[in-house]
């Protein structure tokens, strides 16, 4: 998955996004899988949701503009926080890379070119590009052929959260470059999945647009996003909840400079020991787009 609105940049943020709804949401239609019954919604709320499908599945002239579902890795060098591109040439075939929301896994494909870092496939990491719609190209195809069986895996049709931790299994490396930590109306529960699945010492590399700066340098008049309020209703910006989680590091990067148009964090998370525990966010509201405008509040 990779959404974008129509007028990015060569960095792939948006110009604008429009207008703000804000849609009330039920807790307890966000749960892990299996999920267990879950309460009525709200009809905006489903109707944002059914939104947000649409993007995800449209193809064709139906696309919107700037849907980008095959960024390389060398946008990914270029969008992740420094070190990101050393990190993915140390991995050797006793590592696993999972990449969240990987389009058309083009990211992966050129990790498997011969010129990437080690020349020969088997001294690489396995892969598996994770996309909530197919989007598979000949290419991927013709280089899974070639390569051993499960040496690159391609899954869609569910979200992160629907994935048993046995079906994924554990990952050195966790890349996410504007797919479901840009996209999930639970960040909380996201997150916490995403340290599940980590090895200890592992690293999960991921970015947000739109949101307080980790630096306090925000533009003026910034039109946020993604935001968190604690529980007085008070600002709270995403890299301090990060740091709030146990047994995780957390380094950001800032960026408001000219050549990013919005301004964005650039995020690395490293599990430090095994005992994560992550602060819950309340899901507050919900607008469907490319990303889409998301509000939660941290929960008492």
């Amino acid at each position: 998955m990779r959404v974008v609105p129509a007028r990015w940049s060569r960095m792939g943020t948006p110009a604008s996004v429009g207008v703000r709804l804000a849609i009330p949401l039920a807790l307890q239609v966000l749960c892990l899988a299996p999920c267990m019954p879950a309460e009525p919604v709200s009809p905006r709320f489903q109707e944002e949701m059914l939104k947000q499908d649409g993007i995800y599945q449209s193809r064709g002239d139906k696309v919107p503009g700037g849907y980008i579902t095959g960024r390389g890795l060398s946008k990914y060098t270029e969008l992740l926080p420094a070190g990101f591109d050393a990190a993915l040439r140390r991995l050797g075939p006793g590592d696993r890379w999972l990449d969240i929301g990987a389009g058309a896994g083009h990211a992966i494909l050129d990790y498997y070119a011969p010129e990437y870092g080690r020349r020969r496939f088997g001294s690489k990491a396995s892969a598996v590009a994770l996309s909530i719609e197919d989007r598979r190209t000949d290419l991927w195809r013709k280089q899974a052929a070639t390569l051993a069986p499960n040496q690159i895996r391609y899954l869609h049709g569910k979200r992160l959260r629907e994935y048993s931790n046995a079906e994924l299994g554990k990952f050195r490396m966790i890349t996410d470059v504007y797919g479901g930590f840009s996209y999930t109306e639970n960040l909380s529960m996201f997150t916490e999945k995403v340290l599940t699945l980590l090895e200890l010492n592992g690293s999960f590399y991921s970015l947000l647009m739109s949101v307080r700066l980790d630096d306090g340098k925000d533009r003026p008049k910034t039109w946020y996003l993604t935001e968190i309020v604690d529980a007085a209703g008070r600002d709270l910006k995403v890299c301090a909840w990060l740091r709030s989680i146990t047994c995780v590091k957390i380094v950001c990067e800032s960026k408001s400079t000219a050549d990013w148009p919005a301004q964005t964090e650039l995020i690395h998370v490293s599990k430090v020991c095994n005992k994560t525990s992550v602060p819950a966010l309340e899901p507050v509201s919900y607008e469907a787009g490319s990303p889409p405008g998301r509000k939660f509040r941290l929960r008492q």
